[in-house]
């Protein structure tokens, strides 16, 4: 069994990689907006994963101690609203659209790992 910490390294490691496919595809094409959109949301949810894996950790070892523990959505909610508002009001830099899809992107890049591990762990 993977541990979350071994899940986050592995996640950190692709999320870097596609940030560098980003900085190219802003660099290279006439988009910039859009990735730069997706990239500013990609660093923004880089960091909401990094907070959900540190807070995973703190609530598993306070499960261990019998205590109850928090996930702290707020803070990772709050970061989402920070990355909207700088889009919002940079509109000429940021797509808001490509922002909230790189939000997403670790979520979803999360998900298909469990799925694929998943599948590799029952084969």
């Amino acid at each position: 069994m993977q541990t979350m910490q071994d899940i986050f390294t592995r996640q950190k490691r692709a999320l870097f990689f596609l940030l560098a496919l980003l900085i190219l595809g802003w660099a290279f094409t006439g988009a910039k907006e859009i990735f730069a959109g997706l990239m500013l949301g990609l660093i923004f949810g880089l960091y909401n994963f990094w907070i959900l894996n540190r807070r995973l950790i703190q609530f598993d070892k306070k499960l261990d101690q019998g205590k109850r523990g928090s996930l702290g959505s707020g803070l990772r909610f709050a970061s989402a609203v920070a990355a909207a508002a700088i889009a919002m009001s940079m509109p000429e830099y940021f797509n808001l659209i490509s922002t909230v899809i790189g939000l997403m992107i670790p979520y979803a890049l999360l998900l298909y790992d469990g799925i694929a591990n998943q599948k590799n762990y029952h084969s």
